[in-house]
């Protein structure tokens, strides 16, 4: 059983990544398999856990739990045809939350110790007030998925296999458009041990990675410059980055660098909107998935508080939050408070069905939990969050969409989006997209910002297309309250009948 002091542990796993990174050789400071791995590493024991949660639950409470992470996440990255960064970050540590109704208490601590961790637990206690509960006798491992197993720990992967890859993305860039001036690539990968014990006998552990491959590239035409990224990525091992994802991301990059030297401003205002599929499923996530976690519905933030039951879409519009996906970002074998991940539908013909649900909102509305409680890391508490957000494809022809909208905006890829929570307005600027003119796709457009409403836009959805696209990206991540956490979404094409662009004035030439 390794001993060592916390300082001294992540300095060595730490150091020797970093050495690993520059010399070609890693600390294998794991092993493969799922469970025992905070034991054998830590000495971690059912025992010292059953006297933590009873320390949680010291001054009552309704149940206790306590979550371990050790993460090695890893960074390589090239600009102007040199590798110049490779360094590593290590997380470890142990949060201890106490529930009581719909309080909590929490604490958390960096040192591995029954000590450390005793103090820890009499902080998250301090939010009840009554007689001391009791833990389970015994911890029983649950079952979970597989969703994204890890054929090689990425500890094991050395220098002389990632540099080929970053440096063949550039190089790919480079060979696809004399335009393109400047590339920087990045290849970052994270694996990260996680152990739940929770006071009503629940014991999962999980071995969680992620990884991405992106390239940031920069083109030049007369003087003009235009720049445009791409990544591919998930919950994926380094088997993922083949040449023919090497050749998508710089593809993808490329091309949508040279699209924008002939895009123009279309005019603004109200003018019917055809979402392309994949990644614009991020509109999708941000404008209506958000209002539908439970936090904000039981503190009656979201518009979409007193909507269950109730028509919020058309007929043929259902939508889902899928933590089941192999390999997606936001999959999870289990969430962050030990429910096993599952497939939620939250629109069904579209009437709103559920909810996603974390412990605490899950008894609030006399329900089970959807497995969506979900954390940045050990230091933070979970709540309600997104997994993998997406609508079911329809029974429309994406060309038929088109020729339906007549005359409107083809938007294939949005960012930088807001949203208020509460009201849904959200407003995204569109990256990329076409005019649609007499039913045909027409001229490329940018610099726009689509505006609108998030339950309004889910009203004015009238058809879908059956030609559904999970985004496949592994670097995104949704903010909420503070906290990140890795998210992925999809669309199929839908028709929007209305809305608000704002781009150059309405009737001016573009």
């Amino acid at each position: 059983m390794l001993r060592m002091t916390r300082r001294s542990f992540i300095q060595t796993t730490a150091g020797a990544a970093a050495a690993g990174l520059l010399s070609g050789g890693w600390l294998d400071f794991a092993f493969a398999n799922q469970t025992g791995y905070f034991e054998s590493q830590f000495g971690i024991t059912d025992a010292i856990c059953g006297r933590a949660l009873a320390k949680a639950l010291s001054r009552g409470g309704d149940f206790a739990d306590l979550y371990f992470e050790h993460s090695l996440l890893n960074w390589l990255a090239l600009e102007d045809g040199k590798v110049d960064r490779a360094y590593a970050s290590v997380v470890l540590g142990v949060g201890i939350r106490t529930v009581r109704g719909d309080q909590v208490g929490y604490g958390y601590t960096q040192e591995l110790t029954e000590e450390a961790m005793l103090a820890a637990a009499a902080t998250a206690a301090t939010i009840a007030d009554g007689p001391a509960g009791a833990p389970a006798r015994v911890f029983t491992p649950a079952r979970t998925g597989d969703y994204y197993p890890l054929p090689r720990l990425f500890t094991a992967i050395p220098i002389s296999e990632r540099l080929p890859v970053v440096q063949a993305v550039n190089d790919r860039c480079f060979a696809l458009s004399p335009l393109i001036v400047k590339a920087n690539v990045e290849l970052h990968t994270s694996q990260s041990r996680l152990l739940l014990v929770g006071s009503d006998g629940r014991r999962v552990e999980d071995l969680r990675p992620k990884s991405y491959l992106s390239v940031a590239v920069v083109a030049e035409k007369n003087g003009r410059r235009e720049q445009a990224r791409w990544n591919l990525g998930g919950r994926r091992g380094f088997e993922y980055y083949t040449p023919a994802i090497v050749d998508e991301v710089a593809s993808e990059a490329v091309m949508r660098a040279g699209f924008l030297f002939d895009a123009t401003q279309p005019p603004a205002g109200e003018t019917p909107v055809v979402l392309g599929p994949g990644v614009t499923g991020i509109l999708l996530h941000e404008s209506i998935g958000h209002g539908m976690e439970a936090d904000f519905n039981r503190k009656k933030v979201s518009t979409f508080c007193t909507m269950i039951g109730k028509q919020v879409a058309e007929p043929f519009v259902t939508i889902l939050d899928d933590g089941t996906i192999a390999n997606q970002v936001g999959s999870l074998n289990f969430d962050d408070e030990g429910e096993a991940s599952q497939r939620t539908v939250l629109v069904e013909n579209g009437v709103l069905t559920s909810y996603l649900h974390d412990r605490i909102s899950a008894k609030h509305y006399g329900v089970a939990p959807t497995g969506n409680g979900r954390r940045e890391d050990y230091s933070f508490q979970p709540m309600p969050r997104m997994r993998n957000t997406f609508m079911l494809p329809g029974p429309e022809a994406p060309e038929s969409l088109i020729r339906a909208a007549k005359n409107g905006i083809y938007v294939a890829d949005v960012t930088n989006g807001q949203v208020k929570i509460g009201e849904g307005d959200f407003a995204f600027y569109v990256s990329r997209g076409q005019r649609i003119e007499n039913g045909k796709l027409t001229a490329p457009i940018k610099d726009i910002n689509i505006i609108g409403n998030g339950p309004k836009l889910l009203r004015n959805i009238i058809a879908v297309a059956g030609d559904l696209k999970m985004h496949q990206g592994g670097a995104g991540y949704c903010g909420k309250n503070g906290q990140k956490v890795p998210v992925s979404f999809g669309l199929p094409t839908v028709l929007v009948k209305s809305v608000t662009v704002g781009g150059v004035k309405a009737g001016s030439q573009a």
